[in-house]
């Protein structure tokens, strides 16, 4: 038995594989924090404003004693930065409508901008002002999206696969840019305090991308440059793939995570489990989190979600006992809690207590 500990404690513990006295819960709960707020705001207000961003994270923290803050607010910042268009609904998560490729000239004309004004600018700003109220009480990890998905988001994914097999000399040029934007966000916000950085590496997975092509567009060159420098600056390295087929080997493996936050689609065959990720080795490499269905914090009752929760978390740490792990696994949603005014925030609630029952050692 181990004695209760803090949930700050208990991230830490989980991260380095020492014993634990339960299991981590950390759903990703973010833009939905605005919810938390005593005035009302807006998913326009929160995306756009660092201080009401980072009091709502706060708010979390507080309300849900999350051991791990993710600082995510969508993925179309750094596309944004790049000059791509966002369309703001006031209660929609903001995205890319207009996009910046149309033809292989356009690629040479990308630039890394000014990191420090523009939506980068406001996500440094948020993690300033966060990373001191959530100090010793919930791990900070910043979140950025990677390379190849900044390319993705500002040029359009079709356009972008289908020249990197027709043309990929100018895709290139265009990743080291996105590459070099990356990297100066990322040592920018390292200044903030912030304990961890997650990457978001999407394409990473074999829906989309085998091996050869995802080692050449982003793995082997410009997502190692992202995994070294967050190195070099001391944070935790953390990497979120919600696809459906990732790619473990190189993500977990190959790349020597701190962290992995994955999702689990039942009816695609090859999805991998918790009990398979955990066999496989992952959880000796890395913190694994995931994987419920972000859906059931809108559809579901606070009787399916315990339910759902109970049975992970008995899975998972049977898996983990037959490894020799600790708690290894942090119990999460697949990807983002859905921000919608409709998703129920006593399912999150759900999750944690369930996860304090359910997930005891």
């Amino acid at each position: 038995m181990v004695a209760p500990m803090t949930p700050y404690e208990r991230a830490i513990a989980a991260i380095q594989n020492e014993p634990i006295d339960e299991l981590t819960a950390s759903p990703l709960a973010l833009a939905l924090c605005r919810r938390l707020m005593p005035e009302k705001v807006t998913y326009r207000e929160w995306a756009t404003n660092p201080t009401l961003c980072a009091e709502s994270f706060v708010k979390g923290v507080e309300h849900w004693k999350l051991p791990y803050t993710v600082t995510l607010i969508d993925l179309s910042i750094t596309a944004s930065m790049l000059g791509a268009h966002v369309r703001m609904d006031t209660e929609n998560t903001p995205f890319v409508d207009d996009h910046i490729i149309h033809s292989m000239e356009d690629y040479e004309k990308i630039q890394c901008p000014d990191i420090t004004k523009g939506r980068t600018g406001n996500l440094i700003e948020m993690n300033r002002e966060l990373a001191p109220k959530i100090k010793g009480k919930s791990f900070n990890i910043a979140f950025l999206e990677g390379p190849l998905l900044t390319l993705t988001q500002a040029g359009g994914a079709e356009r972008v696969f289908m020249d990197m097999f027709t043309d990929p000399a100018p895709v290139h040029k265009a990743l080291e840019q996105t590459t070099q934007l990356c990297l100066n966000t990322c040592e920018k916000i390292a200044e903030t305090g912030a304990e961890g950085f997650c990457w978001d590496y999407l394409w990473g997975n074999y829906s989309c991308l085998g091996d050869p092509e995802y080692a050449e567009f982003e793995g082997d060159k410009y997502a190692k440059k992202c995994n070294e420098k967050t190195r070099e600056l001391g944070m935790g390295l953390g990497i979120h793939n919600c696809a459906d087929l990732p790619h473990l080997d190189t993500q977990v493996k190959k790349f020597g995570v701190d962290m992995y936050s994955m999702a689990y689609y039942p009816l695609i065959p090859g999805s991998p489990t918790a009990t398979e990720v955990i066999e496989g080795g992952y959880a000796d490499k890395c913190l694994m989190m995931g994987n419920i269905d972000p859906q059931m914090f809108v559809r579901s009752s606070v009787e399916q979600i315990t339910e759902t929760t109970k049975n992970l978390c008995q899975e998972v740490k049977t898996a983990l006992c037959k490894r020799g792990l600790n708690g290894r696994y942090c119990i999460s949603s697949g990807c983002e809690v859905p921000p919608d005014l409709e998703t129920k925030l006593e399912n999150v609630t759900a999750v944690m207590d369930a996860t304090h029952k359910y997930g005891a050692f």
